[in-house]
């Protein structure tokens, strides 16, 4: 049998180790889906809403009414309507800080282990727990 030279079977293929070295860089982000945030940089600084969707790998969070784009969309079906649409674009978790709510106002936060074990998010403006949004 004739020995392969160019190519080694015994170790994993490098499209493969990079993707799970992505997979492993996830960032751990302080805000989560619902809570409520202000931009701090960037155009839309000083608004506050929503948090839509995060996006683990990017490090991006979408949040409701804030970084507004212009999308070109052509109908799908007979029935839709092709044009120009507004949606939200993601922003970048370090551009919004959540917001206090005991006081209203952005936040640094701090992680803490509760009694039985769990982490919860410590506000650390007023020291209060800041209970993550009911889905």
């Amino acid at each position: 049998m004739r020995i392969l030279k160019f190519r080694r079977t015994d170790r994993p293929r490098a499209v493969n180790r990079k993707r799970h070295a992505d997979n492993r860089e996830r960032m751990a982000m302080p805000v989560v889906r619902g809570d409520q945030v202000m931009v701090v940089r960037g155009d839309d600084k000083g608004k506050r809403g929503e948090v839509i969707r995060v996006f683990r790998k990017k490090g991006r969070v979408t949040v409701k009414g804030v970084n507004i784009v212009k999308k070109h969309r052509k109908a799908r079906t007979a029935e839709e309507q092709s044009g120009i649409i507004e949606m939200e674009a993601p922003i970048h978790v370090s551009n919004v800080m959540l917001i206090d709510p005991k006081s209203g106002e952005p936040t640094r936060t701090r992680m803490r282990l509760d009694e039985d074990g769990t982490k919860e998010r410590i506000s650390v403006k007023s020291g209060d727990a800041i209970p993550k949004p009911a889905r």
